[in-house]
């Protein structure tokens, strides 16, 4: 399907290229601890970030989506356990959340999505959550916000092997191994997945979850070599595979199945040469889905993707505390499925960043970015924040931008109802956050308000045909609070996080609230150690949602809490070994995140970790 031409497009940008990490045990701000995508790390000058590490994710079940459920202000719209997992980051939609896997934008070209229940965060060394928005960096969807999954390899730690087995109610499957071995000049990860679930549970209304089984098998890789001083070549490889039974309505209804595979590979070339530092990446990412109406036919709907990106970010250091750098980007796709024909578009872009350190107390930076394409007329984005350390127990942070998300796969070539005229979605926002940190507690503060023009939206046409208009602006505002509290309390260590988020998200047409928006987000976590003890409880409280665009209160979704224990016993000379039992859903609340789909009530799992 791919093109041979699209290599003379791809190979001359890569040739203008020149020729510490800690385990923590909570919730984290960016300043400390180092991320694969040092873009991230740079470039949030006026900006929240949360870093959530993998002894923290383990609380959760496997899947991206439950992680971050309970350690972030995003909410999800989950249709069922396991099922399509979508989330609305500051009030936005959930094309409008980027993801980036080590950097490089994964939202699908069909829908512009992630559905956070197919990516395994076994693989994932390091999860990070940034709010607001990171077009000039990241590209299209970088509205609400962009959610990082990063990799690290490391030299001179020879072997390292870790597994977890966890089996719960619904038979219930989570295993995961992972391998890292390294010299003075290589390094090796190695890492691989499973989880599956009968997924039967009781709903609140006497009947079952039927047709909800599902699994996901996850492989990840990454290499790197030393080959030169200041010269590092590194791979990384993810593949997933997957297949879910969505879950009947009414036990009427015809069983369906849903089956993905989709693959990211990354190579990186990083070179430093006096002042300059020059990164080139080139990667692959293919994409394929099957659809089965009917789960006992061969027939279905298909989907199908390959994009090849290859990037050039080079950095110039110098001059005194101001850090330079260029960002070249092509990326092309070759796309078909069923209700597509098949299409291609190129889009290159270019970026350029600026940070300053204009004082010991003083920070700021500036970017800017420009896309080219045939498809779509691109607006001029740009990003500016700043950062000033009042006190040393408070610091002021202020970012403006302006943020795009162009028309998907679907959006434009659908047949019938695609609309190639369509214009990218557009944003200006900024926010206001505020740090303070008082010897064992920290509190983030941060205000924001996103006004978004001509947002896609599908409306029924000549025929009965619906098709894509952009139609709607929004404007959405609201408060985050982030707080951590670490102390020794009697023989033992206790720690507490809690997150609370308002968010209002208005349709100016119609002055209502955006659906599955809720007004109010709060979760919570409590840990104790003692010895070779460690005991966790989570909290998350979700606000009502609306369900119609009208915001008809009849069919309002509840407001709902939920709370999780768990209890683990750390056993071995040095303590590396774990034995563990998890109660999710402790009080049985009946709940659901999307209309008409149950979640599980209380349910058990228990687990062994191994590192060795």
């Amino acid at each position: 399907m791919m093109k041979n031409s699209v290599f003379y497009i791809l190979f001359p940008l890569l040739l203008l290229s020149l020729s510490g990490y800690g385990q923590l045990d909570s919730i984290n701000y960016l300043e400390e601890v180092f991320l694969t995508d040092d873009k991230l790390k740079d470039f949030s000058t006026g900006q929240s970030v949360i870093t959530i590490n993998d002894s923290v994710s383990k609380l959760s079940r496997p899947s991206l989506g439950a992680v971050l459920q309970f350690n972030s202000p995003i909410y999800f719209k989950e249709n069922g356990l396991g099922m399509v997992s979508s989330p609305s980051f500051r009030g936005t939609t959930a094309s409008q959340t980027a993801v980036l896997w080590n950097g490089i934008n994964i939202n699908s070209q069909f829908n512009g999505q992630v559905d956070f229940n197919t990516i395994n965060t076994a693989g994932i060394d390091q999860i990070a959550v940034r709010g607001g928005g990171g077009s000039v960096i990241y590209g299209t969807g970088a509205i609400g916000g962009t959610v990082h999954l990063n990799n690290r390899l490391s030299f001179n730690n020879g072997f390292e092997h870790e597994l977890f087995i966890q089996y719960g109610s619904y038979n219930t499957v989570d295993a995961r191994y992972n391998l890292e071995t390294s010299g003075e000049i290589w390094s090796l990860s190695i890492s691989g997945a499973r989880n599956s679930s009968d997924n039967d549970y009781s709903y609140p209304n006497g009947r079952e979850n039927l047709n909800g089984g599902f699994y996901n098998n996850a492989f990840d890789i990454g290499v790197a070599y030393k080959f030169r001083p200041r010269n590092y070549l590194r791979f990384f490889s993810s593949f997933i595979d997957g297949e879910r039974h969505f879950s009947l309505i009414r036990p009427s209804e015809s069983r369906t199945k849903y089956r993905d595979f989709n693959s990211r590979n990354l190579f990186e070339w990083e070179s430093r040469i006096s002042d300059f530092k020059s990164t080139s990446k080139l990667a692959f990412l293919d994409e394929n889905y099957r659809y089965y109406e009917n789960i006992n036919s061969e027939r279905f709907s298909f989907g199908e993707s390959e994009t090849f990106i290859a990037r050039n970010d080079l950095e110039y250091f110098g001059f005194r505390n101001l850090q330079l750098t260029s960002v070249l980007t092509n990326t092309y796709t070759d796309g078909e499925g069923s209700g597509i024909e098949g299409n291609s578009r190129n889009i290159f872009s270019a970026a350029i960043l600026m940070k300053h350190e204009l004082t010991e107390k003083v920070t700021y930076e500036a970017g800017f970015r420009k896309e080219f394409t045939e498809n779509y007329e691109s607006p001029v984005l740009f990003s500016t924040g700043a950062k000033y350390d009042f006190f040393s127990f408070y610091t002021l942070r202020l970012n403006a931008s302006r943020n795009f998300r162009i028309p998907t796969y679907n959006d434009l070539y659908w047949n019938p109802g695609g609309n190639p005229l369509l214009k990218p979605e557009t944003s200006l926002q900024g926010e206001i956050g505020n740090n303070f940190k008082l010897k064992n507690f920290s509190l983030g503060l941060t205000t924001f308000y996103i006004d978004i023009d001509d947002m896609i939206r599908w409306l029924p046409g000549d025929g009965g045909v619906w098709r894509p208009q952009n139609e709607d602006e929004v404007h959405t505002y609201g408060l985050e609070t982030l707080s951590e509290w670490r102390k020794q309390a009697g023989p033992g260590i206790l720690g507490v996080t809690a997150i609370y988020s308002y968010t209002a998200s208005k349709n100016q047409k119609t002055g209502k609230q955006l659906i599955y928006v809720p007004y109010h987000k709060a979760t919570a976590g409590l840990s104790y150690t003692y010895r070779r003890w460690n005991f966790d409880y989570q909290f998350l409280y979700n606000g009502e949602v609306y369900t119609r665009s009208d915001n008809n209160s009849k069919y309002n979704l509840n407001a709902f809490t939920i709370s999780n224990f768990s209890g683990a016993y750390a056993f071995g000379k040095d303590k590396n070994y774990r034995m563990g039992a998890r109660v999710r859903n402790l009080f049985d609340e009946a709940y659901r995140n999307v209309e008409d789909r149950w979640m599980p009530g209380t349910n058990f799992n228990i687990y062994l970790n191994l590192n060795y």
